[in-house]
């Protein structure tokens, strides 16, 4: 629709629009100047036309067209009234600065969870979680306390952690020991004393109640051991490698708390019903086995096997689906992962365990990835021999394990990383994680496109990981413009700083800082996570037929996918039911003009 003309007082004259005529500058009502914003209007309604939400939109009702309507209105409301400080110095954020749409997402969360967006988008079905770490899925300060209030849980560690040096990077490791063990010690050991004796276990309340600092307290510093804190997200300039050695560094110390298993058994069940209140049904999670899974009562557990943690696995989520919280949860699968660094004979013992896990657990494994600092550790191309020999196996056991590749989450264009991502191509990954340097290859884009591979965007994750300085710079529109197939991921939600579950702030953040996304490109990107999700075991035609078929398949997929149009039709009506006088009057004028070029085009 084109600009409209100021009108001045009745009666008068505006000065301004004297002149322009006396100068005989073009005015906006000329046809000319009409034919030209006719033709503009066109050439961007022609673009959309390849974006990835063009299906959607065409078939969205109308109570769901009013419904975008609304959350683009109640959008821009709160881009001028919520994210800046020209009216009130009550706007300005925490650390001193402006605040702005797409800022940081570390210094906007709080505020972003005050807003009515949040309150909406908190309520959208989501569909599936298809990229999620699960140890770093556990919120950390619920997992400490979980371990101090464990009777014989222990911290110990190879040396003193007697310094503030030590305690920042030390190693340590967390486990249960009986009374006996315990009271064999002539005296208490204290762990941050210089005369400490290695790898002796401390209970943590003894830990916590000796703990040195007095800047801090025992639980802030180990919660600070395995999260990303908010100085460390928001120091850019340190660059990948600091902060991809903190993060890596942070599972280790989660995996000594995490997988000892009460913990690991609450953790599943309070995780499930976290995400299913967030909308979402389906969860593909990942692990990557190198820790060791101790028994409830053992100190120590089988190292290299696991079938006690996929026990237990099973157990949690049919016992969430029976409660009326998991009634609409349809279950969680593991998409085996392997550090990338790692050597060749690691590599097969891992694979090997995967295999045989796959065949005594077939409904909970499904399929295979490799993990770690992407440009630190080995490419898929070097990795190439040990993948085809797993297929082998593979194939000699009678097991189907697709791959799900970790590519391109880099920042490189042509290097031995990025690079990764024709070899994920090739090797037929079935989607791709992160994929954030795909935009720059446009034959990838389009063999992308051909193969019905889905991107699985991590947006707030490559954020902190200093992938990009804020939302605002992510590469996702380059992928959604040229019709991509995308979902929306949280990653590491524990370990990042999200303060909670799901997959609210990634749609919240996506959706508030990209103009072209709408409700339209939420939406697509939800359903895309049900057509994409690893829900069933299928060979490559069948997995290709059923995200074709949509929803006019006849299996769980599609099953599952009309099923979330009906909460979204829901949901969409609970919009213009709560907001109803928040439409833009002009804004619903020029969606009505868009919507008539796209009919007169498609005719």
């Amino acid at each position: 629709m084109a600009p409209k003309q100021e009108s001045s007082d009745e009666g008068s004259i505006d000065p301004q629009l004297e002149w322009e005529l006396e100068a005989g500058i073009p005015q906006v009502d000329d046809p000319f100047i009409q034919k030209y914003y006719a033709g503009r209007q066109a050439l961007i309604a022609q673009e959309k036309k390849k974006r990835h939400d063009r299906l959607f939109k065409q078939t969205m009702t109308p109570i769901a067209k009013q419904a975008a309507k609304i959350m683009a209105s109640i959008r821009r409301r709160e881009l001028k009234t919520v994210w800046t400080s020209e009216f009130e110095e009550s706007l300005m954020d925490k650390n001193g600065g402006n605040l702005y749409p797409g800022m940081m997402f570390t210094l906007a969360r709080d505020r972003i969870e005050t807003t009515e967006l949040w309150k909406i988008i908190e309520r959208m079905p989501k569909g599936a979680l298809l990229h999620a770490h699960l140890d770093a899925m556990i919120d950390i300060d619920w997992l400490v306390d979980q371990a101090l209030a464990e009777k014989g849980f222990c911290i110990l560690a190879p040396e003193a952690l007697s310094d503030r040096a030590k305690r920042t990077t030390g190693l340590m490791q967390f486990r249960f020991y009986p009374d006996e063990e315990i009271n064999k010690q002539k005296k208490p050991a204290n762990i941050w004393s210089a005369d400490y004796t290695p790898n002796t276990p401390v209970p943590m309340r003894e830990a916590q109640r000796s703990f040195p600092d007095d800047d801090t307290t025992f639980k802030k510093w180990l919660i600070s051991r395995c999260t990303i804190t908010a100085e460390e997200s928001l120091c850019h300039h340190h660059g990948l490698d600091a902060i991809w050695r903190k993060f890596t560094s942070a599972f280790s110390v989660i995996g000594g708390l995490l997988y000892y298993e009460p913990f690991f058994r609450r953790a599943l069940s309070r995780l499930f019903g976290q995400l299913a209140s967030d909308g979402i049904t389906y969860v593909d999670l990942r692990a990557a086995f190198m820790f060791e899974y101790r028994p409830q009562g053992q100190t120590h557990g089988q190292v290299g096997q696991f079938d006690e943690f996929f026990t237990a696995f099973d157990e949690e989520i049919e016992k969430f689906k029976k409660t009326d919280a998991g009634k609409n949860f349809t279950g969680a699968r593991m998409i085996w992962t392997v550090f990338r660094r790692l050597d060749n004979r690691a590599i097969a013992a891992a694979m090997t365990e995967c295999i045989r896990i796959k065949k005594k657990f077939p409904h909970l494994v499904c399929g295979f990835d490799l993990v770690g600092q992407e440009d630190k550790g080995r490419t898929l191309k070097d990795l190439t021999p040990m993948l085809f020999w797993f297929r082998k196996q593979c194939a000699e056991a009678g097991v189907d394990l697709p791959f799900f590749f970790h590519s391109g989450e880099c920042l490189g264009d042509g290097d031995s990383t990025d690079e990764n991502l024709f070899d994920a191509i090739l090797l037929g990954t079935r989607r791709i994680g992160h994929g954030y340097s795909l935009y720059k290859h446009p034959l990838l884009i389009d063999m992308v496109k051909e193969k019905k591979i889905l991107v699985e965007t991590c947006p707030i994750s490559n954020e902190i990981l200093r992938l990009c300085s804020s939302i605002l710079t992510h590469a996702v529109p380059a992928l959604l413009s040229r019709g991509v197939s995308v979902s929306l991921n949280n990653d590491d939600p524990a370990i990042l700083g999200h303060g909670k579950n799901g997959l609210s702030h990634d749609f919240w953040q996506a959706y508030m800082a990209f103009e072209n996304l709408g409700l339209e490109g939420l939406g697509t990107m939800a359903e895309n996570s049900l057509k994409w999700m690893a829900i069933e075991d299928q060979k490559p035609a069948e997995w290709t037929r059923t995200i074709t078929e949509g929803y006019m398949g006849k299996g769980i997929k599609a099953k599952l996918l009309r099923e979330w149009r009906t909460e979204f039709e829901k949901w969409c009506q609970s919009i213009v039911m709560e907001y109803p006088l928040e439409l833009d009057s002009d804004e619903e004028d020029e969606d009505e003009a868009e919507e008539s070029d796209d009919e007169e085009e498609d005719e």
